[in-house]
């Protein structure tokens, strides 16, 4: 057997999942190889720490103490800071108080300042004043010349 072959089946050697034929050949190379054994013997130290740290030893009792942590803990008391009756009637007039303020606000945005009125009538005044000039002359005079 070679030495490549074996390093691929030795973890299923270690675990003994391989066929009886194939378990006796790994132990014969390793017997005659030691490298090989080297190898094989670093594999079932790391294999032993990995197996050590994965089924960790179990309380029996760890569920009865939980249990009985838990039936022995207080509830928690809520404190109300506000009064629930205080609270329905102020949730409503903080609303409208809201409501009011906004038409208000929406009210003062839409009406023009005085300046925005001035400049308006001024530019008014200018388009009258055109328009006054085309009432002096008739358009159909304007346009036979």
């Amino acid at each position: 057997m070679k030495c490549k072959t074996l390093h691929k089946d030795l973890i299923f050697f270690l675990e003994k999942e391989l066929p009886e034929k194939e378990m006796e050949l790994v132990k014969t190379h390793l017997a005659e190889c030691s490298n090989c054994a080297l190898f094989a013997e670093e594999m079932k130290k790391t294999l032993g720490i990995l197996e050590a740290e994965r089924s960790p030893a179990v309380n029996p009792f760890f569920y009865t103490r939980l249990k009985a942590k838990i039936e022995n803990r207080e509830p928690e008391i809520k404190q109300v800071f506000w009064k629930p009756e205080l609270v329905r009637v102020l949730q409503p007039v903080l609303f409208s108080v809201l409501l009011i303020l906004g038409i208000y606000t929406g009210i003062k945005i839409g009406q023009p300042t005085p300046a925005q009125m001035i400049s308006v009538n001024a530019a008014d005044q200018e388009i009258i004043s055109f328009l006054n000039e085309m009432d002096s002359e008739p358009i159909e005079g304007f346009l036979m010349e």
